[in-house]
């Protein structure tokens, strides 16, 4: 299992950027990395995937204005957020998952399974007022 810990909530404006940051507690090349939000009352959502050989997907309220990356350097995984608005509001969630042959790891679903293949950080709060 991997610890997560996410860094870089704020309290921001509309149009404003924020860049949050996952840092893994052990080394996370043989896992794929996603983020999460969940707004206050609102079901929580699929923000931004990352594989194991660096392709991405998005939903589509982020794309274009989201981009995940990760440093591998520091064994880190950063989320970009420009052009906010204030529904990008929630609490942000950084997730790993340990990838399996078949697992294309594009599903956003398969990421809140009960598994232990799945690792959650706590989530850090975004706000973006108008």
């Amino acid at each position: 299992q991997v610890q997560l810990v996410e860094s870089g909530g704020d309290s921001v404006r509309t149009g404003g950027s924020l860049r949050l940051s996952c840092a893994a507690s052990s080394d996370t090349a043989d896992r794929c990395m996603a983020w999460f939000r969940q707004a206050p009352g609102k079901k929580r959502e699929g923000v931004a995937v990352m594989d194991v050989e660096g392709r991405t997907t998005y939903a589509d309220s982020v794309m274009g204005r989201f981009t995940i990356s990760k440093d591998y350097a520091n064994n880190a995984l950063d989320l970009q957020m420009n052009t906010l608005k204030p529904e990008d509001t929630g609490m942000y969630y950084c997730v790993a998952r340990f990838r399996r042959p078949w697992d294309p790891c594009m599903v956003f679903s398969d990421y809140e399974k009960q598994s232990t293949d799945n690792n959650w950080g706590q989530g850090i709060q975004v706000t973006v007022s108008s």
